[in-house]
């Protein structure tokens, strides 16, 4: 299977009048098509930047990024974006703040609010389609983000700790939600969060950054035995605690 991402020797730093600030150090990895890899590592080690690497949104000092099989700036490849928050417009419906995407891009047809309603019915939001994102809880935003993201069809989603502003017990409902879509969806997604139970909870794979500058300490697959394998069933597992655990090690070697 070729991969869909690859990331060659990359190296990045961050350049102010005080001086330089090396955030990442010779970053290798590749992800495959259907995966769900997340990067984990100490605050600051530059798992964010990494995403805005991928995204196009800085380049890389030294290094390559190939998406397809194709250099970054070459690749046609569509990638969605899932910040920490879900900045959804209040004087828009949940609706039109689905088709939002869509207009920028000027790809607003009748087959794409079609696309729209679908995910809408298909993610429980369809009732609410007309609500502005005030009425809807912290969790609901997010699904309606995430629809968002689905809607313009990416081949790869980046997803940046989207779950962080949700307090506990609507983060693990939530992401176990998003998990499944994202998966039954067939998307290939790329994860950081700081959160190890929420890694290994959804994770094909697990990325361990060193503290800054960054290098890959560790990879770790994840694979569970269950009959229905879910975010939430993981969490109850015997080899989540294993898995957690190793995680943990690692990243305190590292410190």
């Amino acid at each position: 299977m070729e991969p869909i991402l690859e990331l060659k020797h990359i190296h990045y730093a961050y350049h102010t009048m005080e001086g330089e600030t090396k955030a990442l150090s010779d970053i290798s990895f590749s992800v495959n098509p259907g995966e769900f890899t997340v990067i984990v590592g100490p605050s600051g080690c530059g798992k964010s930047t990494l995403l805005s690497l991928i995204s196009g949104l800085i380049r890389p000092e030294t290094g390559s990024i190939l998406l397809n099989g194709k250099e970054l700036k070459e690749s046609t490849t569509n990638i969605g974006y899932m910040l920490q928050h879900d900045h959804l417009f209040e004087w828009r419906t949940i609706y039109h703040n689905v088709l939002l995407g869509l207009e920028i891009q000027h790809t607003l047809s009748a087959s794409t609010r079609k696309r729209a309603n679908q995910l809408l019915e298909t993610y429980d939001l369809s009732q609410f389609a007309n609500a502005k994102p005030s009425e809807l809880s912290g969790g609901m935003r997010q699904r309606a983000a995430l629809i968002r993201t689905l809607v313009l069809e990416p081949e790869i989603l980046l997803l940046d700790e989207p779950f962080s502003a949700l307090d506990y017990q609507t983060r693990l409902t939530v992401s176990d939600d998003i998990g499944q879509i994202i998966r039954s969806s067939g998307r290939t997604a790329l994860l950081v969060t700081h959160d190890l139970s929420e890694a290994v909870s959804l994770a094909d794979r697990v990325i361990i950054l060193s503290k800054r500058p960054a290098t890959i300490s560790k990879i770790l697959p994840i694979s569970f035995q269950l009959t229905e394998d879910t975010p939430l069933h993981r969490r109850n597992a015997p080899e989540f605690k294993t898995y957690f655990n190793s995680i943990w090690k690692e990243m305190n070697q590292n410190e």
